[in-house]
Parts: C-alpha cells; sequence; structure tokens
C-alpha cells in the first residue's frame, strides 16, 4: 500500500520556481499601483501566475 502525503497547507509557495516567484512579485507591484490592498494584491498576482504556468492543472492531476 502507498504512503500518502499529507497535503501541503494553502498559500504554501515553497515549490514554485524561481521564475515563477519574480513573475508574482511583478504582478503584484502593478496590482498594487493600481490601488488593491497588498493582500489582494499578492492573490490576484498568484491566481494570474497559476493560470499562465498550469500550476493550477498539474496539482490537480497530482492530487489524484
Amino acid at each position: 500500500m502507498k504512503k500518502e502525503e499529507p497535503p501541503k497547507a494553502r498559500g504554501d509557495k515553497s515549490s514554485y520556481t524561481d521564475k515563477q516567484n519574480r513573475q508574482a512579485e511583478h504582478i503584484e507591484t502593478g496590482y498594487e499601483k493600481r490601488g488593491l490592498r497588498a493582500k489582494t494584491a499578492a492573490a490576484r498576482a498568484w491566481a494570474t501566475v497559476n493560470k499562465r504556468s498550469g500550476a493550477a492543472r498539474r496539482a490537480a492531476r497530482a492530487g489524484r
């Protein structure tokens, strides 16, 4: 029987690449310049990175 790993905590960014981290930081800065709060800007930035990189689809497949 295969031992299952516990699910990662929501918001854990440790598995993202350096490129994805840089992209999220840049996108977040842009949202903040538009007047969004920092927390909202960060959430939207990571959502954008996930959409662009397909990370959400890969994570969903890995969880099966």
